[in-house]
């Protein structure tokens, strides 16, 4: 004769958290001292992604001007503009951002800001 234990149909886990409110959004905030894990900015990968991809479409010849191709993408040629000063930055600082562990300042917002060309200056403005 077998013997099998019964084994419980739900199991309840004890995760301590509060729910706060965010922008409109409900996002949940662990206890104090908790291990927070770093949240990957989005927009900042997708405007890196399209800076590359639109470099990519200019060189190429797919389109001879930034107007031409911001027409294309239905945004204003002053933004992409913007968005393509992202290929300037160094290697190092764009793999820290793929990588999703950029500096707590670095930001879309602050991206599109003017940036100094030089990688040393960037990486002393990006810390």
């Amino acid at each position: 004769m077998t013997r099998t234990t019964a084994v419980p149909e739900t199991v309840t886990i004890h995760v301590p958290f509060h729910v706060v409110k965010r922008g409109g959004r409900k996002e949940m905030q662990m206890p104090e001292g908790a291990a927070q894990p770093r949240k990957t900015d989005s927009t900042l990968l997708k405007a890196l992604a399209r800076a590359f991809r639109w470099k990519r479409m200019l060189e190429s010849g797919e389109f001879t001007t930034i107007a031409e191709l911001a027409a294309r993408e239905g945004i204003a040629p002053s933004y992409m503009t913007r968005v393509l000063r992202l290929t300037l930055l160094a290697p190092d600082i764009v793999e820290v951002i793929l990588d999703g562990k950029p500096a707590s300042d670095v930001s879309l917002a602050r991206g599109l800001e003017p940036f100094p060309l030089e990688w040393d200056y960037q990486r002393r403005s990006f810390d």
